[in-house]
């Protein structure tokens, strides 16, 4: 029988449906059949995070993960995904709090990362992704430099995930503004560039660059199922 997964979504919807959808479909190629794990998605209020983080309620948002992630583990689930990269921030706090066993994001992507044998990456992601430190923090532990956009390019890059990748809306003078960005991120000495909010990939992926792109929705949602597949070996 496979581990149940549970995912916290609905920050945004569009990226947790990404999440679903990379699951399902990847075990459908690996195995040719439709036996693929069960999956409880817990989507929570988007609005009452925007707002929390706003007022710099973090403490706000670490229990109301806490209590989603306790609501999984009642509904059945063996271990969690918080599907975002923000929320990373209280990662640590929510997972003391809870004996639902959540995978790390950034440590997902930090094995991906490995893979290429590069030492320095640019970071994409909502303001607090990019400044906050958890992040970047997680990442030099690792051995990792990161390269960041200016002030400017952030207040660009933050605008355009809450006001339209969220929503769904796909611009391609927005692109063009993610393009240009890391553009300068290579000449600043980036060797691979993390999609670090779930919505980029919606507008940016590994064709649009010729250095090497880390999708983090796709590769928390393949933790995932590697983690079900290889506790079944």
């Amino acid at each position: 029988m496979h581990k149940k997964i549970g995912i916290i979504g609905g920050l945004s919807p569009e990226s947790t449906a990404s999440y679903y959808l990379h699951i399902t479909r990847s075990f459908v190629e690996k195995f040719g059949n439709y036996s693929y794990p069960e999956i409880i998605i817990y989507s929570v209020n988007l609005e009452n995070y925007h707002l929390w983080r706003a007022a710099n309620r973090w403490d706000l948002i670490t229990n109301d993960l806490i209590r989603v992630a306790k609501n999984l583990k009642t509904a059945g689930a063996d271990f969690g995904l918080i599907a975002t990269n923000t929320m990373h921030k209280v990662f640590d706090d929510v997972q003391r709090s809870i004996d639902l066993p959540l995978i790390h994001l950034i440590d997902a992507t930090v094995d991906t990362i490995r893979t290429k044998n590069i030492s320095t990456v640019g970071l994409l992601g909502t303001k607090y992704t990019m400044t906050d430190g958890f992040y970047t923090d997680r990442l030099n532990r690792n051995n990792l430099s990161t390269v960041v956009p200016s002030i400017d390019d952030q207040e660009i890059i933050h605008r355009i995930i809450v006001e339209e990748l969220v929503r769904g809306k796909l611009s391609e003078s927005s692109k063009q503004h993610y393009l240009s960005i890391i553009e300068k991120m290579k000449r600043n000495g980036a060797e691979g560039i993390i999609l670090g909010c779930t919505e980029i990939p919606l507008l940016i992926n590994q064709e649009d660059c010729d250095i090497p792109v880390f999708d983090t929705a796709v590769i928390h949602a393949e933790a995932a199922l590697k983690a079900v597949l290889s506790d079944e070996a």
